[in-house]
């Protein structure tokens, strides 16, 4: 079952600074044309949560995206 609020109260937040980047990604739709920090951060966001990251927004648009691998064929 759900945790209570209560037990919220006892997480710590965990903080981990990253470096950024100040191209934009709008409209990428290819894994090797984001700036290189953002491919980092995607790595790290990877270990951080130990699953890999499948599909990735890079602006309003629905065809911008990047799809890493199909979340319904594994």
């Amino acid at each position: 079952p759900p945790i209570g609020a209560d037990a919220y109260e006892l997480c710590k937040p965990e903080y981990i600074e990253v470096p950024g980047w100040k191209e934009s990604t709008v409209g990428i739709r290819k894994y090797d044309d984001l700036p290189e920090n953002a491919r980092a951060y995607i790595k790290k966001i990877e270990e951080v949560v130990g699953i890999p990251v499948d599909i990735i927004s890079t602006g309003p648009d629905r065809a911008d995206t990047i799809v890493l691998r199909d979340p319904y064929e594994v």
